[in-house]
């Protein structure tokens, strides 16, 4: 594009700013040269640089701006100034200036005129004032605080001359006069392009709409008009969306809808006795520890309301019950068992929905996709806050194929065709089954979770019979994770801005 065709092209705002660029100016300068707002000059300056007219640096710096009382006496008057005008032509009681002056402006004028002996000061009933001749030099020239006040603000601490930075240092004794921030400081230069734009001296009196005036009247032949140019870079909007582990969450609960599985919910708060003890998970399990657990700190125990139920997990735990089982043979803690903690797997919410199942009731199937808590140490494969996909299925003709084949429906839907059950082992199913998928880039299997059937000792206490229950939990991370070519989960959660701007959406 010719210089011609790109000085066409320019807005309004760019050909009033164009002329008043300099090398390294910086924004606030810029915009105390031009009549334009803040926003407009930079509008002009972003759409310049779009065209590689101008470079914009930003650095942060240390930066100088008035406070409350800085900006007040710009306006007013230094109070000192202020308190001199007040007795140069009489003598005034301290009484009289109070009506003029607050107490802190006061006292702070006291001494730092005495200092510098432009005033005298007399005690009768209360102080008098007197101004002397040093006073009425101090009152006739323009002080170093007030030319510091002249200053174009807010300023950088290097911009400022050194008879200024020791003036700065008096200033920001004095209460909200100054005040000190890190600031982005922007810095505007003409690229060569630029440098030619500036020297062909570009006209601002161009017509950027077409009114129906103007074709009425046919005036519209006698003037110039803006060029559009459509090819032009512009800066990227990014829309809002939600956050692409939410997107997978909603794909998933929707698998699940559509294959007639209700959703479960519920607090991420449990006592153990339900997150672990109606599992039939021993309270000398090693998934207790505090190692592997969150327990509360505060609130550390919990209330467990059906006192029938807890009985018959007691039982069971001790010697079986009526489940065929010869329990853990150790005796059983309701006091461990009411203590609180994170819950650590959304079986959880498996054990509090089929305790309220009647027999009436089935054949049911359930599913959650829940955020659940592991005390593991953080890694790129390993975090302690994390999605899992959660689903039972409760019903007297209910086998461990048709597990299998509710397992394969899942996972072909998200994108895996070939699943992989193995021999495994949990507290509270039997038979237990590891679940692979076989990942179609690494051309390797890799591990997804758990499943298997509830034993009797799980469902007998809660429901009072016993009936089959497929169950599996399945760690979400790494369902989706190979979708976004995301290598380390702790990506996952992280909120990086750049990352939630241009990540594709979730689409099987």
């Amino acid at each position: 594009m010719s210089l011609k065709e790109l000085s066409q092209k320019l807005h309004s705002l760019e050909r009033t700013v164009l002329p008043k660029l300099k090398k390294n100016i910086g924004f606030q300068e810029l915009v105390s040269t031009v009549d334009l707002k803040e926003i407009e000059v930079m509008r002009a300056i972003q759409w310049m640089e779009n065209k590689s007219i101008v470079k914009i640096d930003s650095i942060e710096k240390e930066v100088i701006d008035l406070d409350k009382n800085g900006i007040l006496y710009k306006k007013k008057g230094l109070p000192e100034k202020q308190f001199l005008e007040l007795i140069k032509n009489e003598s005034k009681k301290i009484s009289e200036m109070s009506k003029k002056l607050d107490k802190n402006e006061i006292n702070i004028c006291i001494g730092l005129l005495k200092k510098n002996n432009a005033i005298v000061v007399k005690k009768d009933r209360e102080l008098i004032f007197s101004i002397t001749s040093k006073g009425i030099d101090f009152l006739n020239k323009k002080s170093t605080e007030e030319k510091f006040l002249e200053l174009n603000f807010p300023i950088s601490f290097e911009e400022l001359e050194k008879n200024m930075k020791n003036t700065l240092s008096e200033l920001l004794k004095r209460k909200q006069f100054i005040k000190k921030d890190k600031k982005i400081i922007r810095t505007i230069s003409l690229t060569k392009i630029g440098e030619d734009l500036q020297k062909l001296k570009i006209s601002s009196d161009v017509v950027d709409k077409l009114s129906s005036k103007d074709l009425k009247s046919g005036s519209w032949k006698k003037k110039d008009f803006r060029r559009y140019d459509v090819e032009i870079n512009v800066p990227l909007v990014s829309g809002g969306k939600r956050h692409f582990t939410l997107q997978a969450v909603e794909y998933i609960k929707s698998i699940w809808l559509e294959l007639g599985f209700k959703e479960m919910t519920g607090n991420i708060v449990h006592t153990s006795f339900w997150d672990l003890d109606t599992l039939f998970v021993p309270q000398d399990h090693p998934a207790r520890e505090m190692q592997d657990t969150f327990y509360l700190k505060n609130a550390k125990s919990g209330k467990i309301e059906n006192k029938e139920l807890v009985k018959r997990i007691k039982n069971t735990h001790e010697n079986g019950w009526t489940t065929g089982s010869k329990g853990w043979q150790s005796s059983w803690s309701e006091e461990k068992a009411k203590e609180n903690l994170l819950r650590t797997h959304t079986t959880v919410l498996s054990a509090e929905t089929i305790s309220k199942l009647k027999k009436g009731d089935l054949p049911a199937k359930f599913f959650s996709v829940g955020k659940v808590f592991r005390n593991e140490a953080l890694d790129w494969k390993h975090l302690f806050e994390f999605y899992q996909v959660e689903g039972i299925v409760v019903d007297p003709d209910a086998n461990f194929a048709n597990l299998l084949g509710y397992l394969k429906n899942f996972f072909k839907k998200m994108g895996f065709p070939d699943v992989r059950i193995r021999p495994g082992h949990f507290p509270y199913t039997e038979p237990s089954a590891e679940v692979d998928v076989w990942h179609p880039i690494k051309k390797q299997w890799v591990e997804i979770g758990g499943s298997g059937i509830f034993r009797p000792e799980v469902t007998i206490p809660l429901m009072g019979f016993e009936v089959p229950v497929l169950a599996w939990g399945l760690g979400m991370g790494r369902i989706i994770t190979e979708y976004w070519e995301i290598n380390d989960l702790r990506e996952l959660y992280k909120n990086d801005l750049k990352q939630l701007r241009e990540l594709k959406k979730w689409l099987k």
